[in-house]
């Protein structure tokens, strides 16, 4: 992500990113220093194992929050995208009906930074997220795969909490 991009992300996402940045900074930190303690306790900086361990593991720390705090700084705070309280966007439940075998799943329609598909939270910019970002329940759409497949399905109910 480049410095400047923008992200658009509910305000339950910004919040989560928020509440992960404050753990990284506390309680995260605090463990590192006290491994960073415990190798130095070991001796020789130069020949310690656990040092460049717990080194190489606080730049890593140090890379994690220096990303989380650029992604954080260039959120943009959406209510949701849809056109209409009809219309599917971002906040969105929309339920839908797979058209080759009549299944039917429910998912949340979020950022890219908020999905979790294990969830129902899926990404406004996934393949089935594209599809049905901006239609409403009844509509039919063609959902396009990467591999250049596609598959259809139909809109049951579209609904923003």
């Amino acid at each position: 992500m480049s410095e400047f991009e923008r992200r658009e992300v509910t305000q339950e996402g910004k919040d989560k990113l928020l509440k992960k940045l404050a753990y990284l900074k506390g309680p995260r930190q605090a463990e590192m220093a006290e491994k960073l303690n415990i190798a130095r306790s070991y001796g020789d900086l130069s020949e310690n194992a656990e040092w460049d361990a717990a080194k190489n593991e606080q730049a890593a720390l140090a890379a994690e929050i220096a990303d989380l705090e650029n992604i954080i700084r260039n959120l943009v705070v959406v209510e949701s995208v849809a056109d209409s309280a009809t219309t599917a966007g971002i906040g969105s439940v929309v339920e839908v009906e797979y058209l080759e075998d009549s299944e039917k799943e429910t998912y949340t329609l979020t950022s890219a930074l908020e999905s979790d598909p294990m969830s129902g939270k899926i990404s406004i910019e996934s393949p089935v997220g594209k599809a049905i970002a901006g239609h409403e329940a009844g509509d039919t759409v063609t959902v396009l795969l990467p591999d250049d497949d596609h598959f259809q399905i139909r809109i049951v109910s579209v609904t923003h909490e």
